[in-house]
């Protein structure tokens, strides 16, 4: 294993934290450290509950994240809240524990219990909470090639 030097280097003209890796060559240990920096990564959502009052949701707890309309309803473990903004704009903040299995869906990986591929073609998804949703035929092919890497996923 390599020796690892961290440091610290304050940059007030930055506006977020800047990581750089640097070795001599890039290998298994630089790659897997690369992983674990981006791992730690969260997005914070802020969100509007019932009351219209903004609470800050971590995308860790969000189970599936869609769209009715204009309006577009996070679920998350302590309820249901409206984003302000677009799905499209959601899902580019959310990190690669999200998938689209829809035009109006994003469920999060960590929240599905199961994929159930029917035998008609649709695909059935199952949340560790219970709750259940369908993804759209289109979006079958990009979701089995995103799965084919994961484990424990495909039934």
């Amino acid at each position: 294993m390599k020796k690892l030097k961290v440091r610290f280097e304050q940059d007030k003209s930055l506006d977020s934290v800047d990581v750089v890796v640097r070795a001599s060559e890039r290998d298994s240990q630089v790659d897997e450290l690369i992983e674990n920096l981006k791992r730690n990564e969260t997005v914070t959502l802020m969100l509007l509950d019932r009351e219209n009052c903004a609470c800050p949701i971590d995308e860790k707890d969000i189970v599936l994240v869609s769209a009715n309309g204009k309006q577009v309803n996070v679920t998350a473990k302590s309820g249901v809240y409206t984003a302000k903004q677009s799905l499209q704009s959601i899902e580019e903040l959310l990190g690669r524990d999200f998938l689209r299995v829809s035009r109006f869906e994003i469920v999060n990986l960590k929240m599905v219990l199961r994929f159930d591929f029917t035998i008609g073609g649709t695909l059935r998804i199952e949340f560790k909470n219970g709750m259940e949703t369908w993804a759209s035929r289109r979006y079958i092919p990009q979701i089995r090639e995103r799965l084919s890497g994961e484990e424990g996923y495909l039934c």
